[in-house]
Formats: structure tokens, sequence, C-alpha cells
């Protein structure tokens, strides 16, 4: 089995950068693919960025369109630790934040391990 812990949320203003950090453990060896996803009130759930092991050329990352060019996704397969740095944050990317492991490869796939996620708040 996999653990994951998320961290690094908070408070920030609009125009300000985070960094979020996924923590894993247990079972690592079984994680070829994650992803972050986030949840605000009166929205649905929805995938902000995923990662998964590609060929020798390295990792393969996917971003939601709103995010695309201001939030970086990266996974350390070797320390156990992905992050997903957020910059010039708006308003509306306010949300728990959630990051999710898999067993198979792909880019939002169906997800078999999930953090306890972290709060992003964004002030004007």
């Amino acid at each position: 089995q996999v653990q994951l812990v998320e961290s690094g949320g908070g408070l920030v203003q609009a125009g300000g950068s985070l960094r979020l950090f996924c923590n894993a453990s247990g079972n690592i060896d079984s994680i070829n693919s994650m992803g972050w996803y986030r949840e605000a009130p009166r929205k649905p759930r929805e995938l902000v960025a995923a990662i998964t092991r590609g060929d020798s050329r390295g990792d393969i990352t996917s971003y939601l369109k709103s995010v695309k060019g201001r939030f970086t996704i990266f996974r350390d397969w070797a320390q156990n630790v992905m992050y997903l740095q957020m910059n010039n944050l708006k308003f509306e990317d306010a949300a728990v934040y959630n990051c999710a492991a898999g067993e198979t490869y792909g880019l939002g796939i169906n997800y078999k391990w999930w953090g306890q996620g972290t709060q992003v708040t964004v002030s004007s």
C-alpha cells in the first residue's frame, strides 16, 4: 500500500505563489503515475495537473487549461516527493488540493491512493 501526505497550503495574496508537496511512503515502487486534484465549494473536483513515467525522454505531464503556464508539476521518483508549484495565483484557484497516485501509467487515470488534502486560500 501507499500513503500520501500533502503539505504547503496556506493563505496567499492574488498574484503570489505557493508550492504544494506530496510525500509518499509505503510501497513506493508501485507508483507510476500521480496527479493533483482540487475541489472548491459549489464546484466539481477537477484534475489540475498529472504526471506519469514516460519513456527515456522523461516524465510526461498535463495541465488543466486554466492553470497552464502558471502551475508546474514535478515528481522526484527517487526521493518519493511530488510538488505543485503555483505561480500568479488567482482567486479562483482557492480550493482543497489533493494528491493522488496510481500503479498504471497514464495521465488522469483512476488513481488508487489519495492524500488527505491541503487548503489553499487566495486573498485579494
